[in-house]
């Protein structure tokens, strides 16, 4: 049902007369809302209150408002709160097929104030691209022209994809505002100053946006940015919360506001239920130019190493990215962000890059002033940089485009992917930070790679004395894997038929001596007993994610499971649809409720076929009640294949020769292939 934003047009004159009393009110509410949001931290006041601030708001509606009406729920809020006369919002609509509401046009772009005599439609300009760097440039343009104020903020709302993919995607175009895109727009209307940026906070109300990267780009063109590392849910960014704060307190920073901002958000998503993987930073963007710093002298120590050993240095740095945290899945089954914590990558390479990854986990830590994180997300620094996760040519190709990309970390992928020693790497090691990589990544095959793991294809497999099948691998061998999980298959021979049940890590590993058994116990992760394939997305010191293909009332999405060690129990965290093909994380984050419809999605082949490709199955479809139960129950009597599965630093697998399990009344005969 269409929302009558319109009738906040009439209620205004109330809200004109309401006014001198919310000013009243104001002073005494400032105070309770720094102690309420402290949270041990504390940033000072340092504006007079008196100065006048503007928000500039770029909301690119998609399919969040034209399927789900996010954005005209976020309008909502801020029509909510009574703003003084030294405060006003201007935002600009566009970019969606359709508005959930009677005001927004279809069609047109909408340029909207909100102040304190209300919401005024301003004009409804012809349509334009929200994707396009122009239509970002004719807003900025049309703000700075005719709002001008003491300080200013300006808002991105819509999906994001991190440093390759940007940000704003126009639904009906496909196109997308780049990082270099922004940084033309930004300063092609206010320039660039060091000293005096122009704009106290730009912030991103969207997905994966807090790279270091996007805030390398903001350098010189304001103060703070606040963004989430992580895929943000539909709630977003409560913009009641902030903006009421800043209108009950102009006289507070970027730092404060981010603040705000953090933690409203974060009050948000536990009151829609999606806080677990929720993350928000706030960057002092004056710290940027020491991050840049030490993140390039990181790169470069990291190219020296990979120079001199590259298979090697590959495969254990890629060991130490996949455990790092990394946002947006970054798997087959949700897609791939090609986003990880610099902060906690650098921690766990220290034994890679003794002289540089110290300092910058402290600049990481220096340059974000504040974060909040939910119980899945605790390891992170809040800033994220670019990893070839999936290794694809194409998405690095535009991580290379982008100016504030580090020439270093430019060089270091394009060795890893391409096999070739990039020429100026030569001057990276030189000391030459400036430049991109001249020459076009090759499209090659992962054979090429110095990580070729290929070579593993039907590893034998051998049994110990207690009966744990394993595989026995050289320090050569295991040079070419980031990591080793296991993989199940269910096996029907009279129905010509093998089902995968998934992926997870639960086999022993000894990196130290090479040796990685079979922990099976004749058990696997079911959905209230009903089979389900996993894929398990990440591996920390408490606990597990693990995504599950799904069909959720009909509509295909992946379910989000964690497993905590503390308590050896499953947790549901709720559905999504991933990263699209776009590089888009999907903000549609679904909690699971009594009379849903699960349909559980397996990966099915003929054994007698000549091919070995698995198709997606539809097998299972059942109703669920209040408390659904994930669990690890008995698979049952029957043949299950298990095999090693050895993964690269860029994403590329190969399996062990298999072992068989033949489970008879709970009994496990093992058997090697």
């Amino acid at each position: 049902m269409k929302k009558n934003i319109g009738q906040y047009f009439l209620e205004q004159k109330l809200r004109a007369l309401a006014l001198l009393v919310f000013m009243l009110v104001a002073v005494l509410a400032a105070g309770c809302l720094d102690d309420e949001n402290n949270q041990g931290k504390a940033f000072a006041n340092v504006y007079n209150p008196n100065d006048s601030w503007v928000v500039y708001w770029y909301i690119c509606g998609t399919d969040l408002e034209s399927q789900y009406g996010s954005a005209t729920e976020d309008i909502a809020e801020l029509l909510e709160v009574n703003l003084p006369s030294n405060v006003k919002v201007v935002f600009q609509t566009g970019g969606s097929t359709e508005w959930q509401n009677e005001v927004m046009g279809n069609n047109v772009v909408g340029r909207y104030l909100y102040d304190s005599n209300g919401l005024q439609e301003l004009e409804l300009a012809p349509d334009a691209d929200m994707g396009d760097k122009n239509t970002l440039k004719d807003f900025l343009q049309f703000g700075k022209d005719n709002f001008p104020a003491d300080h200013r903020v300006f808002v991105f709302w819509d999906h994001g994809g991190g440093s390759a993919a940007g940000v704003c995607l126009d639904e009906r175009t496909g196109n997308i505002l780049s990082l270099n895109d922004i940084h033309e727009a930004f300063s092609g209307v206010y320039g660039v100053s060091q000293d005096n940026p122009p704009f106290e906070m730009i912030g991103f109300d969207a997905c994966l946006m807090a790279t270091y990267d996007t805030a390398n780009m903001l350098h010189g063109l304001t103060r703070y940015m606040t963004a989430s590392e992580e895929i943000e849910p539909g709630n977003g960014w409560n913009y009641e919360g902030w903006v009421g704060a800043l209108a009950n307190n102009p006289a507070m920073g970027g730092d404060r506001l981010g603040q705000v901002v953090c933690d409203t958000y974060m009050e948000g998503c536990e009151e829609y239920g999606t806080e677990d993987a929720a993350t928000l930073s706030v960057v002092d963007i004056s710290k940027v130019p020491d991050l840049k710093t030490a993140y390039e002298a990181f790169g470069a120590e990291a190219l020296g190493q990979a120079k001199g050993n590259p298979q090697g240095f590959f495969s254990d740095f890629g060991r130490d990215a996949q455990m790092a945290e990394n946002y947006g899945g970054n798997t087959r089954e949700q897609g791939y962000s090609n986003m990880v914590d610099i902060g906690d990558l650098a921690y766990k390479s220290q034994h890679l890059m003794p002289k540089t990854a110290s300092n910058l986990l402290y600049s990481v830590n220096n340059a974000v002033v504040y974060k909040v994180q939910g119980a899945y997300r605790q390891k992170g620094g809040g800033l994220s940089g670019y990893y070839p996760y999936d290794g694809d040519v194409d998405t690095f190709s535009r991580y290379v485009d982008q100016h504030a990309a580090p020439l270093a970390h430019k060089c270091l992928y394009y060795y890893l992917l391409s096999g070739e020693w990039p020429q100026e790497a030569d001057k990276v090691l030189a000391g030459n930070s400036q430049g991109t990589i001249s020459a076009p990544v090759p499209q090659i095959q992962p054979s090429q790679r110095f990580c070729n793991v290929s070579q593993l294809e039907d590893t034998p497999v051998d049994m110990d004395s207690e009966g744990n099948a394993f595989v026995s691998l050289t320090e050569e061998q295991m040079d070419l894997l980031s990591s080793v999980h296991c993989q199940l298959v269910y096996i029907d021979m009279a129905g010509d038929i093998m089902m995968a049940l998934g992926s997870d890590s639960n086999i022993i590993a000894d990196w130290d001596k090479g040796i990685f058994k079979d922990n099976f116990f004749g058990k696997w992760p079911m959905l209230d007993g009903h089979p389900v394939y996993v894929e398990i997305t990440t591996e920390e010191d408490g606990y597990n994610l693990y995504s599950i293909p799904i069909k959720l009332n009909g509509e295909q999405c992946n379910l989000q499971v964690a497993y905590t060690y503390a308590d050896d129990k499953y947790r549901i965290i709720g559905a999504w649809k991933g990263i699209d093909e776009n590089g888009m994380g999907d903000r549609h984050y679904v909690k699971l409720k009594a009379g849903d419809t699960i349909t559980t999605i397996h990966y099915v082949m003929k054994i007698s076929s000549a091919s070995n490709d698995f198709t997606p199955v539809d097998v299972d479809t059942f109703t669920i009640g209040s408390n659904p139960v994930f669990a690890d129950d008995e698979t049952g009597d029957g043949l299950y294949g298990y095999f090693f599965e050895f993964v690269s630093p860029t994403g590329d697998s190969a399996f062990s020769q298999m072992v068989q399990f033949d489970i008879k009344n709970g009994d496990i005969t093992t058997t090697i292939e």
